[in-house]
């Protein structure tokens, strides 16, 4: 089997930047997209294997489609389309000025994942073939204290993924979910609390790749984060309640992408 053709948006560190090393390591050719442009030509530099870079905001769907035309252009239609780009920072309804970081949130989780996978789906319907991956949370599971607007975008996430799964396997178009819990990146340095089954990035990516490779359509990483999220969803709303009540809360903190 010949080496995939991958568009990985987030490419420029954490598990996107893994991704792409991943892949890189099995010849695959790469489209990588980020805001950060200078962090994707360092990585470009290290990578061995034929690569795009293209420097946009997922929140810019004319930008992702001009990306993916230019990439297809150049090396044809590709097998695996990976939106991994996503952030997250702590949020309170009550306060009017996290309305803006709410707004940006789910620009980016959810209708940033829609214009990631949108350019690339009706040539996919034509070739009858392809794989569209969408990286969520277990923070979607469950709805988490102070974390209102990335658990609710993980939850949509979660949700649109499944629905387009259904969606598009008629056309022979796979879907796959992968729910993260916390993977050692520059998201989860910011968390000032007790992280369990921390899992390295380098590690992730791989487990991440397996799964892609046997198109799984659903998966939490790692599998003892698994069990815990399928324990989540039996425990009843009072017992959730009363368990969170005192959990920690992530930070607040002046992102550059608002």
């Amino acid at each position: 089997m010949s080496a995939p053709k991958v568009f990985i948006t987030g490419a420029s560190s954490g598990i996107g930047k893994a991704l792409a090393l991943q892949y890189a390591a099995q010849g695959a050719t790469l489209g990588l997209v980020a805001r950060r442009g200078e962090l994707l030509e360092t990585l470009q530099a290290e990578l061995n294997c034929p690569c795009m870079i293209f420097t946009a905001d997922v929140r810019d769907a004319e930008s992702l489609q001009r990306a993916a035309n230019t990439f297809i252009e150049q090396f044809g239609l590709p097998d695996i389309v990976i939106a991994n780009a996503g952030v997250s920072a702590g949020t309170l309804t009550e306060n009017q000025h996290d309305n803006q970081t709410f707004q940006a949130i789910f620009a980016i989780n959810v209708f940033g994942m829609v214009s990631t996978f949108q350019p690339f789906i009706q040539g996919m319907k034509q070739a009858g073939r392809g794989q569209l991956v969408g990286i969520a949370s277990v923070a979607g599971i469950r709805g988490l204290p102070g974390a209102g607007a990335y658990s609710a975008s993980k939850a949509a996430a979660i949700s649109y993924l499944e629905s387009l799964r259904v969606e598009l396997a008629p056309s022979h178009i796979q879907v796959t979910t992968i729910a993260p819990g916390y993977i050692r990146t520059p998201m989860t340095d910011v968390n000032a609390y007790p992280m369990p089954f921390l899992m390295d990035v380098d590690v992730a990516a791989q487990k991440f790749v397996k799964a892609i490779s046997k198109k799984t359509r659903f998966v939490v990483i790692p599998w003892q984060m698994g069990v815990l999220a399928k324990l989540m969803r039996l425990i009843p709303p009072a017992l959730w309640d009363f368990a969170l009540r005192h959990a920690p809360r992530k930070a607040h903190a002046n992102w550059d992408w608002l």
